[in-house]
């Protein structure tokens, strides 16, 4: 991995991802203590930033190749943003996704014309099931965050980061990312080493779920002890990746940790002041923001707002129990 695999991803991303906007709002600055900016992958397609990883890995694959069809596993964002890139390019896609994954990301990735296969998360193995079935369909895996060319996709993010901090005078920050495996936080950290030093990337993950800080603390990988039972899917994985959590330890300040009631507040602070919709898994990095800005450095939290594929309920639950957007 590195910063020319990003800048080449970024080549393939050129007028098919959205270059989306860093926001902020006096209210939010108020709220944590200090200058925080907001960057709005929620308004990527598919609403996550992960068809710039989707595309950039399908757009990588030699042409014949992807004509056979991709599959990948995911609990719905990945599962999207793999599932568009495979229909603008005209080739067949096979999903596995976990069978309590939000309705919505269900529907919306049926809705992209790829056929979803169900699993069982607390006892089964996606990555066998996965391997089975490109066996058998001669299809290309194409792993959510353990993926080179994924994680150069989402490194795309850490490019605009940086060129958007600069524009705005910020030179020195901590750039907080929600972060599962790892392929958007170390794609992020791969690309702000290379061009705005000043600005470090923090993992944030929620409460119960915080392999990765655990793992960049001990200095080895560390799992978790279940893979169920947090609103944050989109960032419910078992432990970091073999290929991004070196980079996460060469790169990365150390991981923060939210509860599910803080990302809940910061999706009603994000609809409240910024005006645009976060899931539960989006929110962390934001909510750490917010509520835990004694652990930030620099002059700016910058936080990635990683994704919006909310089911209505939770969502109105959050705005209805923190509606005030405090």
């Amino acid at each position: 991995m590195n910063i020319d695999m990003i800048n080449a991803a970024a080549e393939r991303l050129r007028g098919h991802a959205r270059r989306t906007p860093l926001l902020s709002s006096p209210f939010l600055d108020e709220l944590a203590g200090r200058r925080v900016l907001v960057k709005a992958e929620c308004l990527q397609h598919t609403g996550s930033f992960k068809f710039r990883g989707g595309w950039s890995a399908l757009s990588a694959l030699p042409a014949e190749q992807r004509r056979e069809g991709v599959i990948a596993f995911s609990s719905g964002n990945h599962a999207q943003g793999v599932a568009f890139a495979a229909r603008e390019h005209g080739v067949p896609a096979v999903i596995l996704m976990p069978a309590d994954a939000p309705r919505l990301k269900i529907a919306n990735t049926r809705a992209l014309g790829a056929e979803v296969v169900h699993f069982d998360r607390a006892t089964e193995d996606r990555d066998a099931i996965g391997a089975r079935l490109a066996q058998e369909r001669g299809l290309t895996l194409i792993k959510p965050f353990d993926e080179p060319q994924v994680i150069a996709g989402q490194g795309t993010t850490g490019l605009e980061i940086a060129a958007q901090a600069a524009d705005l005078g910020v030179r020195d920050a901590d750039v907080l990312v929600p972060c599962g495996g790892g392929g958007l936080t170390s794609g992020i950290a791969l690309a702000l080493e290379a061009t705005a030093p000043g600005l470090r990337a923090r993992p944030v993950e929620p409460e119960g779920f915080d392999d990765t800080a655990r793992s960049l603390l001990s200095g080895q990988i560390e799992r978790n002890p279940r893979t169920t039972g947090s609103i944050c899917d989109a960032i419910i994985t078992p432990s970091p990746g073999q290929i991004t959590f070196p980079i996460l330890s060469r790169l990365c300040g150390p991981g923060l940790v939210v509860t599910e009631d803080e990302a809940r507040r910061a999706m009603a602070a994000a609809f409240t002041r910024l005006k645009i919709v976060l899931e539960p898994g989006g929110a962390v990095a934001l909510a750490a923001a917010l509520y835990h800005g004694d652990r930030i450095g620099g002059d700016a939290g910058i936080a990635v707002a990683s994704g919006g594929n909310v089911d209505a309920e939770l969502f109105c639950d959050a705005l209805t129990r923190f509606g005030d957007g405090s």
